[in-house]
């Protein structure tokens, strides 16, 4: 039980964390569109990723850096591009809080996900690279994985059910524009270090 709750301690100090994939998954809980599969796509990555990590994958990421460094550029394309919908989205204004509104399919919102999650370095470093190689001081690999992945698992349904609690807030425009310029601001500001500090 010490593996487990070092791992379940572990991913939630490294995922608690401010980044492009919380705030997706913040804004899916807001809209109510498409939790379930948001919160079980996230959960389902980190627990791939972060058994990779322990099985060795934080070692290969280490001796390919063409890999990261890929994952770099790709990211931070990326997240440009998502911020600066975001800053149109805060200019405009206009956008209410109706649960269940909007027209994003479910093919949309996995393949924004995936690209939050499997092109962001941040995501590979913190599971597969970081969480990889806390786990070299546990022998009870198994128990530590199972933590890492329950912390994941409590996080995101977390995040993503317990933002119905801010609906009353994000039920005026206002509030959705200054959520869209956060947005905005964290994906940008990811994009920079990433450009920056490569």
């Amino acid at each position: 039980m010490h593996a487990y709750f070092a791992g379940l301690g572990t991913a939630l100090s490294l995922i608690v964390a401010i980044g492009a994939q919380n705030a997706f998954v913040l804004k899916q809980g807001l809209m109510r569109r498409h939790v379930l599969a948001t919160c079980a796509f996230c959960a389902l990555s980190d627990a791939v990723l972060i058994t990779a990590g322990v099985l060795g994958a934080g070692a290969l990421a280490a001796r390919a850096p063409w890999f990261l460094e890929a994952m770099r550029w790709g990211g931070a394309v990326f997240l440009l591009a998502y911020g600066a919908r975001a800053f149109r989205a805060a200019w405009r204004g206009g956008e209410a809080l109706r649960a269940g509104q909007g027209t994003t399919g479910l093919g949309a919102t996995l393949a924004v996900l995936a690209a939050l999650t499997w092109l962001n370095p941040h995501v590979w470093l913190d599971t597969v690279v970081l969480i990889g190689s806390i786990s070299a001081g546990w022998e009870d690999k198994p128990g530590f994985v199972a933590g890492a992945v329950s912390g994941s698992v409590l996080f995101f349904f977390a995040l993503g059910y317990g933002a119905r609690w801010l609906s009353p807030v994000f039920a005026r425009p206002g509030a959705w524009r200054v959520l869209d310029g956060l947005v905005g601001l964290v994906m940008w500001s990811i994009a920079l270090g990433l450009v920056l500090n490569g």
